[in-house]
């Protein structure tokens, strides 16, 4: 208490003096309508900067949600487009979820290995979401990989980066097939082979899925064709393909569900069979 009247006591004239401009202000505001109206929007600049700023630190805040949120929408935008018999257009009117042939499913990565041959993803969604084992697994931009293995809660994708895959692809402009694998070199690049060399392919053709894949829907982008090499002892194409998706940064993905695949391999499997 003693230290509080010492303060007071030495800075008593400073006070003072802040005390009588604070008071003379005051009058100055309100007997005069300009200085009031120059004093109000001086008030009104500050509680704005301030709303301003504490209105960005909760939208820095709320990001999480807001991105969930877009990932969701997202997964219903793509079970439209994939459920379209042509996928560049979207439909005028709205599929109810339980109709069509595609199902997606959002979730993310949380592992992600690159460096290896045989290289994996680790997602969180799992059978408790209806993950099952060679389900599709896309990106905004593209292709990923398929679904390996399940667990109640997780799942992991056998990556385009493993040398074990090989996926169905075609090229666009002309639908000629071949198929898509890794040679574990460059994270950036797959190899797409046996392409016929009658064939006409370019640097920078587009490469997307295929119609006999199973597991995915016709069209989905993979990437473009960087360079061009000729076998010429099997006369097909060897192509380099730049893929869409940078391998090495993957957030948001979607898992796609055929829900005809069953009926399909179930008919494919009775043909061998007969034969």
């Amino acid at each position: 208490m003693q230290q509080i009247f010492n303060f007071l006591f030495k800075n008593s004239i400073l006070l003072l003096f802040l005390l009588l401009l604070g008071i003379s202000l005051t009058l100055t505001i309100q007997s005069h309508s300009y200085h009031r109206s120059r004093a109000v929007s001086s008030a009104n600049a500050m509680t704005g900067y301030v709303y301003e700023q504490m209105n960005k630190v909760q939208e820095y805040l709320n990001l999480r949600s807001q991105n969930e949120a877009l990932a969701a929408e997202n997964a219903e935008l793509k079970r439209l487009l994939y459920n379209t018999q042509d996928t560049a257009n979207i439909p005028r009117l709205k599929i109810p979820a339980g109709v069509g042939t595609y199902r997606v499913i959002q979730s993310k990565v949380i592992k992600n290995s690159y460096s290896e041959h045989e290289n994996y993803l680790t997602i969180n969604s799992g059978s408790s979401d209806g993950l099952t084992k060679d389900m599709g697994v896309v990106s905004s931009l593209g292709v990923i990989g398929v679904v390996e293995n399940t667990s109640r809660d997780y799942a992991t994708v056998i990556s385009v980066l493993n040398r074990k895959l090989k996926l169905p692809v075609k090229i666009k402009k002309n639908d000629h097939f071949g198929t898509l694998t890794w040679n574990g070199k460059n994270t950036g690049f797959a190899q797409l082979t046996d392409v016929p060399r009658l064939a006409t392919v370019v640097k920078g053709d587009t490469i997307v899925t295929g119609a006999e894949s199973t597991i995915f829907p016709e069209n989905i982008p993979v990437g473009r064709i960087e360079k061009v090499y000729v076998d010429k002892k099997t006369n097909y194409y060897t192509l380099e393909i730049k893929l869409f998706n940078d391998m090495t940064s993957l957030g948001h993905i979607y898992i796609i569900e055929n829900k005809d695949r069953a009926q399909i391999k179930h008919l494919e499997e009775a043909t061998k069979v007969d034969e």
